[in-house]
């Protein structure tokens, strides 16, 4: 499975290797391609997940605010509830597709 914003693989890694949420994949850490990713200042709040914190993808100049997210402390009992764990697994939106 591939990740992909303007034209360019984000991350990719194998589909057995990601993690389904919500409908969201989450691709494990390593195999984003940190090149075209910046940390953002930017958090929201699950109800179950807990905080969660952005990266802005950037590709050739073009920045994508806040278009990654990932969970560096999931709550207590969501690791159970999803099945695995998802700890800084990165999903993503804003355009950012995610294709087999």
């Amino acid at each position: 499975m591939k990740a992909v914003w303007n034209d360019q693989v984000i991350a990719e890694a194998n589909k057995s290797d990601l993690i389904r949420i919500e409908g969201n994949w989450y691709f494990p850490p390593s195999s984003i391609n940190k090149k075209f990713f910046a940390e953002s200042d930017h958090h929201t709040e699950c109800m179950w997940k807990g905080t969660a914190s952005y990266y802005d993808v950037v590709v050739d100049g073009k920045i994508n605010e806040s278009a990654a997210w990932f969970y560096a402390n999931p709550m207590d009992g969501s690791i159970q509830k999803v099945g695995k764990d998802y700890t800084n697994f990165v999903a993503f939106w804003h355009g950012v597709e995610v294709v087999e």
